[in-house]
């Protein structure tokens, strides 16, 4: 059985490995949290190759189904060769064909009713034949009466096993060079759990349970235990990064792949869309809001400590209390990707190599435009912690504009 951590292990020193402070940032802790969204993930990966370029390493890594795989690379490699890797599996995973697209009928993709065309091809070709290296349908399909005794699932994802194994070293991630968590749903509890390398040993079948995402893919069993995908019940680990008190300055970086905003459906087809939105994008202002309730609580508690008799200071109340309140500051920094109309309902899973291409640069460009910024890499004051960014999501509602005047929240104008 997998022992997961503790409050105690979660928060402790001793289960946070040892990593150099990277030069490019004062900040002691930079965490590269990675969502869930299929084949929009190669979006991450631009995100990852403009940050090397900035100097910018992760110290820690956490993902959720295509996040844990991207994480999984990143903390499976070293650093010279991540983007390498990286490559490797997105390339592996896209279809190079494009559905024949030609040059010579290509400019008509410039028409987004057209490019929409292809894509829900693409995405049916995926349907019907899998992915390589990835999944594969199962024969006969599933649902027939006579077929495989009704298996739980349209796909077989044990090519996934054989790319994790060529592609990642989980020598190198048992090692702790890196933290990696990966983010799954226990099927038999209904309950969140996470697989992480401060207290687990991670194999090929923790980074495939945080992407088993029912029906399409059936569960993964772990020490007798069944996972689902981490996106069934969150698909960010922004919670159980944030809970991790380690006493470090800490810069998260946040890179979505679906957007929390959106405009009011008026059709089908979009309700489809808006609904998978809504579904799967991260709780982010929720969780961020509650935390810094919590920094604001704890900025007293110190204040107050230090003008604390010494007698009550050193009092088992006040000594809990200072254990949860350390003086660490955060920059919380989000890119969402923004997709185009034309990507429909069907983004998820539309896996050529066109559209992939399109996926990374855009993440790259992003994280080009949230890097411009100075603010981002600079420490925060404490008062000021959690210091909010998001350079991306234009903001145009009443509602909205009253986000841009709140303390700390920055946004593109």
């Amino acid at each position: 059985m997998i022992k997961h951590p503790s409050a105690q292990d979660h928060n402790s020193d001793a289960a946070t490995p040892e990593v150099a402070k990277p030069c490019a940032t004062p900040f002691e802790s930079i965490a590269l949290l990675l969502q869930g969204g299929g084949a929009l993930g190669a979006y991450q990966a631009g995100v990852y190759e403009r940050l090397l370029e900035a100097g910018i390493e992760p110290t820690w890594v956490a993902g959720i189904s295509i996040g844990a795989i991207n994480s999984a690379i990143i903390a499976g490699n070293p650093h010279a060769d991540r983007v390498a890797r990286l490559r490797s599996f997105w390339e592996k995973v896209s279809d190079p064909d494009d559905l024949g697209v030609s040059a010579f009928w290509a400019p008509l993709l410039m028409s987004d009713t057209m490019r929409g065309w292809v894509n829900q091809l693409a995405a049916g070709g995926v349907m019907a034949k899998g992915v390589p290296g990835f999944f594969e349908p199962r024969m006969p399909p599933p649902y027939l009466p006579w077929a495989n005794g009704g298996a739980p699932s349209f796909y077989d994802t044990s090519p996934l096993r054989v790319t994790l194994e060529e592609l990642v070293d989980f020598d190198r991630i048992n090692s702790k060079q890196m933290r990696l968590s990966l983010g799954a749903v226990n099927v038999r509890t209904g309950n969140f759990a996470y697989f992480d390398n401060a207290v687990d040993i991670i194999r090929p079948e923790h980074v495939m349970a945080s992407g088993a995402l029912p029906p399409g893919f059936d569960a993964v069993e772990i020490d007798g235990e069944h996972y689902w995908d981490g996106g069934l019940v969150s698909n960010t680990p922004l919670d159980w990064v944030l809970s991790a008190r380690s006493g470090l300055d800490t810069l998260v970086l946040q890179v979505d792949l679906w957007s929390a905003d959106g405009e009011v459906p008026l059709d089908l087809t979009s309700v489809a869309v808006r609904m998978k939105e809504v579904q799967f994008s991260s709780r982010t202002r929720a969780a961020t809001d509650n935390f810094r309730k919590l920094e604001k609580l704890r900025f007293a508690f110190n204040e107050l400590l230090a003008q604390m008799p010494a007698e009550l200071a050193s009092s088992p109340q006040a000594r809990l209390l200072a254990q949860a309140s350390d003086p660490a500051v955060y920059n919380i920094v989000q890119l969402v990707y923004r997709s185009p109309n034309y990507e429909g309902q069907s983004k998820d899973f539309e896996f050529s190599r066109r559209t992939m291409m399109e996926h990374w640069r855009a993440g790259y460009d992003d994280a080009g435009v949230t890097l411009s910024h100075p603010k981002v890499l600079a420490l925060p004051s404490i008062e000021q912690s959690p210091a909010i960014y998001d350079f991306l999501t234009p903001r145009h509602s009443a509602a909205d504009c009253h986000l841009q005047k709140e303390p700390h929240h920055e946004h593109a104008k």
